[in-house]
């Protein structure tokens, strides 16, 4: 039990208020193509302690390929260009919630991020989706840590933004921290066959999700309540399962599912949070068999396992030992599969807990991006 017990320590959600746009767009496009705008809202200056911000409508990609709408931002720093234009980097966030509304990027009300303030700061575009199922509109539940709908709508992101600033160059990097490391991982696999061709430079991962998909095997009937805090975390599991009902109905999770935990899953989405649970509550008495079927391990992996080999650019993860959200020897695994691959990568860890960043990994970051854009 020790791995599931350690998987079950909580992922915080935040209930973010969806606000009207505070201009109108003065851009958008018929087609639906992924990649396409939609609209686009030029936002007061202060917005999220920057200027130059706009939110972004745009055509991306369910996890079947299909055709959706989502949401996101973008930042230009102010000045003059350099040439060739301002160097790109997508900044892919962490988990912000489950349903509409909830991605915490293009919305009025959004907050300043310490990550796009410091890039922006240090001479860069940014662009920040805020995934398939978290925009503005309804699309259905967010595919949480679906790597092929987190990757599609952030290169996307950066082609939709090219289509209204001229200023943008075709150099680009991503970032981004926890369920936003995993997505800034996929990005970084997926340029190479969708989208546009472009010039990309590296992936830069901050504690990110990885491994999760080998361990929910071990999930079944016989998993017992939990102390707190643990007890407090399943929203995370079980919006893994509402989004891979959804991205994958052959995966048949409803099956594998109790009438108690059925009721649980199809309340995912409706607000930030995950559904309010009892204390106390056993995960088992949510399962009515284990997950460790074959269909199932095939479902998890195709949708959400982080990729170990076929990377082009360089990659620089940045971890934390006492990482408990996503647990430390799951990084370590990362690790050490992209070093039996021959990736490209190189490696800063910090003794905090999830998404701490201490100096040294704050000058990593910096060095990467003034190095590879």
């Amino acid at each position: 039990m020790f791995p599931v017990r350690r998987l079950l320590i909580g992922i915080a959600a935040s209930a973010l208020l969806v606000t009207p746009a505070v201009s109108p767009p003065i851009a958008s496009a018929a087609s639906n193509d992924h990649g396409s705008l939609i609209s686009m809202t030029v936002r007061p200056d202060g917005w999220r302690g920057l200027s130059n911000g706009r939110a972004v409508d745009y055509w991306t990609q369910d996890p079947q390929g299909r055709p959706v709408q989502t949401s996101g931002a973008v930042f230009v720093p102010t000045g003059r260009a350099p040439a060739g234009g301002w160097p790109i980097v997508a900044y892919t966030h962490g988990t912000s919630g489950y349903g509409t509304g909830c991605g915490g990027q293009s919305f009025a009300d959004a907050e300043p991020n310490r990550y796009i303030t410091r890039l922006v700061g240090n001479g860069y575009a940014v662009v920040a989706p805020d995934y398939v199922g978290l925009g503005h509109e309804d699309v259905g539940v967010h595919p949480y840590l679906n790597t092929r709908s987190e990757s599609s709508a952030t290169i996307d992101l950066v082609t939709a933004a090219r289509t209204f600033e001229s200023s943008l160059s075709k150099k680009w990097a991503v970032t981004g921290d926890s369920q936003g490391g995993q997505a800034a991982l996929a990005t970084a696999h997926r340029q190479k066959t969708y989208g546009p061709e472009t010039d990309f430079r590296g992936a830069v991962a901050i504690d990110p999700e990885s491994d999760v998909e080998k361990i929910m095997p071990f999930l079944g009937p016989y998993v017992p309540a939990l102390p707190s805090p643990l007890d407090g975390s399943y929203g995370f599991l079980l919006a893994t399962l509402a989004g891979l009902r959804q991205a994958d109905p052959g995966a048949h999770v409803n099956s594998y599912l109790t009438p108690y935990g059925k009721n649980l899953v199809d309340q995912v989405g409706t607000t930030c949070h995950g559904p309010e649970l009892p204390a106390n509550l056993a995960f088992g008495s949510l399962l009515s068999r284990p997950l460790t079927t074959p269909q199932m391990t095939s479902a998890l992996n195709r949708y959400m396992a982080v990729p170990v080999s076929g990377y082009d650019e360089p990659i620089l993860l940045l971890l934390n030992s006492r990482d408990t959200t996503v647990p430390s020897p799951l990084h370590a695994k990362l690790a050490a599969d992209f070093a039996l691959n021959g990736v490209p990568f190189t490696t800063v860890v910090g003794d905090g807990s999830h998404t701490d960043m201490n100096a040294a990994q704050w000058a990593a970051f910096d060095r990467f991006f003034a190095r590879r854009l």
